[in-house]
């Protein structure tokens, strides 16, 4: 627990426990919007939102009210202020009713040092599906900017940023980290481009919407081009387009026309072959040209027979795993170098967040003791035994008026001379 009065709150979907397709029904469409909506829960001081291809990550600062209202950094103060973050969540999105019923389950949660050891991590693009991403260090400054606009990113969150991004920058520098790593997903790009050429002639097919699938997509979309994915389940095609791009397609509509694909990417987690030469043997009698399948699923989703089809070349993943176990040792190096940093630069995190202190706005005072008053009228009109709607409307307005004079009088109360020097 911090020694603060204040708790760092991270509330987050990723990839590591939604599937990619399903990531879209968690994101804001408005970040801006969504942030100012989070701020606005009873305890919340500040708010940043980071949202990108894999992952929807809520960040805020929850300080305790005063008065008898349960603390925050206690059991009923935290479930209070929790459960109205994901009652926010839910309004702000378009979930469908299944993912509501198990959002509980799905939400990852964890406060303070926690989060501290979190950010850094991802900063190092070590929470990215491919190791060493240095995109994540934009992400994460237009995260802070998108909360500056919306005017919910205060003193703490910013100072937390800017700490975990410069760390981040110097571990990367002297690890290496991010530099010319890698991805099973590069690797089948590459290959396609040393044996056959790519380029915005070619129709590419991306068949999987997983974490390899996406490696893949992440690899195509930098080089610009263009590709359609695919999956036995439409729904699933649609949700990894929005993130990932390409143009969804029916698996029925890739088997009817097989034979308009140069280069085929299939990276899919199935457990059966969803090819085989029965299945397109038809429509590729006839094609002129050659066609490239690269499975690199594990386990194997292709059958072997598919090579029999007249000019498709077919290659697996461990006939093009020579680069990738060579890049994956010299990856597990940087790894580790990047995980003993990171244990070393969270405690100075967390001394730097110790020594700050939550900065409350009139609006944020108002709110606070606007609830105390609201508390202390309740007991009042209980001991007095007061049912008449007239007059509790009465004393309402009037604890209400006297709340907000006093809330007033530092700013009114200072002499002329005082103002004039302001």
């Amino acid at each position: 627990m911090s020694e603060n009065n204040f708790t760092v709150l991270n509330v987050r979907v990723t990839f590591r426990n939604v599937p990619i397709y399903k990531l879209g029904g968690f994101a804001f469409k408005d970040v801006k919007a969504a942030c100012e909506a989070f701020k606005k829960v009873p305890g919340v001081s500040e708010c940043i939102i980071l949202q990108t291809g894999s992952r929807v990550e809520v960040i805020t600062v929850d300080v305790p009210e005063k008065g008898e209202a349960p603390d925050a950094r206690r059991t009923e103060g935290k479930g209070l202020t929790l459960n109205k973050i994901k009652e926010t969540w839910i309004s702000l999105t378009d979930l469908e009713q299944f993912d509501i019923d198990h959002f509980d389950q799905t939400l990852e949660v964890y406060e303070n040092s926690d989060v501290y050891h979190h950010l850094l991590r991802l900063a190092c693009g070590l929470e990215s599906i491919v190791v060493g991403n240095e995109t994540i260090l934009e992400e994460l400054k237009t995260a802070v900017s998108n909360a500056k606009q919306a005017n919910t990113a205060g003193p703490i969150l910013t100072k937390l940023f800017d700490t975990t991004s410069r760390a981040a920058v110097r571990i990367r520098d002297a690890t290496g980290a991010g530099k010319d790593t890698l991805t099973i997903g590069d690797i089948a790009v590459k290959f396609a481009e040393d044996k056959i050429g790519l380029d915005a002639k070619k129709h590419v097919l991306l068949i999987g919407t997983g974490e390899i699938a996406a490696m893949v997509a992440k690899r195509l979309n930098a080089k610009k081009l263009s590709f359609d994915t695919c999956s036995m389940n439409i729904d699933r095609a649609n949700g990894f387009s929005k993130i990932l791009g390409g143009k969804p397609i029916s698996f029925e509509d890739v088997l009817a026309g097989f034979d308009k694909f140069d280069v085929i990417f299939v990276a899919t987690t199935a457990d059966y072959f969803i090819l085989n030469y029965e299945k397109v043997r038809l429509v590729m009698e006839s094609k002129k040209t050659g066609t490239m399948i690269l499975d690199i699923s594990d386990p194997r989703a292709v059958d072997e027979s598919v090579s029999g089809l007249p000019g498709v070349k077919l290659m697996f993943r461990d006939q093009i795993t020579e680069m990738e176990e060579r890049n994956l040792q010299a990856k597990k190096d940087v790894v580790d170098a990047v995980e003993k940093m990171v244990n070393k630069d969270v405690a100075v995190i967390e001394a730097t967040m110790k020594k700050l202190e939550p900065t409350y706005g009139s609006k944020d005072v108002l709110a606070s003791v606007d609830s105390l008053r609201k508390k202390e009228l309740e007991k009042a009109l209980q001991k007095l035994g007061e049912t008449d709607e007239q007059k509790i409307k009465i004393i309402d307005e009037l604890t209400k008026a006297v709340v907000e004079n006093i809330i007033s009088i530092p700013a009114a109360s200072k002499k002329p001379s005082e103002q004039d020097k302001s």
